[in-house]
């Protein structure tokens, strides 16, 4: 980079280390002459002795006794006793001189700063641990009552499905048992119309049956030697109009004349009479003769 391009570095005032210096070391000379000032008044009080003394008492001066009477003794005077010494109240120590405190340097001002904001950090980021484990707290009972409460929510609607499909399965079964009671009464109905229709048929058919038996019988030569009532049964085979067409013995009554008897007389009775209805003609109609009937 060319030397006109590099960026220029602010250059820091000088004046700034100067006063720095000063300040310094105006502290310092506070600092010494406040120590030496507290030592200067903090001196141990020196002490005060005193010696008192008694004077000493006056002996008078007597006269020479004459030798024939010696003076009696003089009394012993007693030394008055020694007074007491004084009392001597020790002085109040003087109070402790203020110490002005010293003014603050930069760097503990700025350590000073440093820590109350350290500590301002610490107790924003406790606040807000506190604060976020609460709102966790709140959040997670929240939860826990919304998944009680989903819990019971979705116990109702499976209680409620659960019953409404036993109604269902009540209701479907009412509904299958009378389907069942019903196709069960139809179907005894319809029986019972088949049997009357059978029984009605079976009467008409037997009715039927009589009236060609006994145009049959009423063209038959019995042969002169038949004896008892034997019965020959046949096969007819017709059409709609009762014309016959074929004659077949199907069993014989034992007597042979008799059987062709019955089979001329079968043949001469065309056109035999028709059925009463439709559904009741029979192609092959199995035709049974006695004589005696």
């Amino acid at each position: 980079m060319p030397p006109h391009e590099r960026p220029h570095r602010p250059r820091r005032p000088r004046g700034k280390w100067m006063a720095l210096a000063l300040a310094i070391l105006v502290n310092i000379v506070f600092l010494g002459v406040l120590v030496f000032s507290v030592s200067w008044q903090n001196r141990a009080p020196v002490p005060i002795t005193a010696e008192l003394y008694a004077p000493p008492a006056k002996t008078p001066v007597a006269e020479p006794p004459p030798r024939a009477e010696p003076p009696p003794p003089p009394p012993r005077a007693e030394p008055p006793p020694e007074p007491a010494p004084p009392k001597i109240e020790p002085k109040p120590a003087p109070p402790p001189p203020k110490v002005a405190k010293p003014e603050p340097r930069p760097a503990d001002i700025a350590e000073k700063a440093r820590q109350e904001n350290e500590r301002r950090v610490k107790e924003h980021a406790e606040r807000e641990k506190r604060e976020r484990e609460q709102k966790e707290a709140e959040a997670k009972k929240a939860e826990e009552k919304r998944q009680a409460e989903q819990r019971d929510r979705q116990q109702r609607e499976v209680a409620a499905l659960r019953a409404q499909a036993e109604r269902e399965t009540q209701q479907r079964t009412q509904v299958e048992r009378e389907a069942q009671l019903r196709a069960q009464a139809e179907r005894e109905s319809r029986e019972r119309a088949q049997q009357t229709i059978k029984a009605t048929d079976s009467r008409a058919q037997a009715e039927w049956v009589d009236r060609i038996r006994s145009k049959v019988r009423d063209s038959v030569i019995e042969p002169p030697d038949l004896t008892g009532n034997p019965e020959a049964v046949f096969d007819v085979i017709q059409l709609p109009t009762g014309e016959v067409i074929d004659v077949r013995l199907r069993k014989s009554s034992g007597v042979r004349a008799y059987d062709d008897a019955v089979q001329r007389a079968i043949l001469k009775a065309s056109p035999l009479p028709k059925a009463p209805r439709p559904e009741m003609f029979e192609r092959v109609l199995t035709l049974r003769v006695r004589p005696r009937d």
